[in-house]
């Protein structure tokens, strides 16, 4: 999708479901020159490794969630209901980590024929290193509260994909399911929508 379109698509449904005091002025941080969100890369390599990419993964993980959240078994077996704004807050924001971390850079690469060309990539260069899920919520916490269901799911999105004690994770998913769901929606995106590109 076109990252103009991307980042329309994302300030809709951040206007429409965030009312949260002090989420305007997260969103005026999201848009300034000081934050590359809607220009950032979602990796360096893997998914989203483009321009956009970023918004783009946020964007498939709102979509991943919502769908999850609504299927049968979760909602009425497991009982798992969130608010519409609990959920835009996790999906939207569990990687605003990921903000001024990715740095244009050039290497050199083969080319079909052979020939040695200079091509364009990113490299990743934390000047915040405050970890993953842990830096997202520090981020968010600077501008609005968040409840303790929202910060365990952005905290733990990464479930154990993350470099914690496998015994934390586990806990940490069983007392929180919306970070197990948030969890879920974002390897869904990843791998499933996203790839490789």
């Amino acid at each position: 999708m076109d990252p103009n379109t991307l980042k329309e698509s994302f300030i809709s449904i951040y206007n429409d479901k965030i009312h949260r005091p002090g989420s305007d002025k997260l969103l005026e941080y999201l848009m300034s020159n000081k934050c590359d969100f809607f220009t950032a890369p979602a990796s360096t390599r893997y998914h989203g490794s483009y321009e956009g990419g970023l918004c783009e993964h946020s964007m498939n993980v709102y979509h991943c969630l919502c769908s999850y959240l609504q299927r049968e078994k979760v909602k009425n077996e497991f009982g798992l209901e969130y608010s519409d704004e609990t959920v835009a807050i996790v999906a939207l924001l569990h990687d605003l980590c990921k903000t001024n971390t990715y740095k244009t850079s050039k290497r050199n690469k083969k080319d079909e024929n052979g020939k040695w060309i200079e091509v364009p990539f990113y490299e990743f260069n934390d000047t915040l290193p405050y970890g993953h899920g842990e830096k997202s919520v520090y981020i968010i916490s600077g501008f609005m509260r968040l409840s303790r269901d929202e910060a365990m799911a952005i905290r733990w999105h990464m479930g154990f994909s993350g470099e914690e004690n496998t015994n934390t994770i586990g806990k940490a998913l069983e007392m929180y399911p919306l970070a197990l769901a948030t969890h879920i929606a974002d390897m869904e995106a990843t791998f499933l929508i996203e790839g490789k590109p």
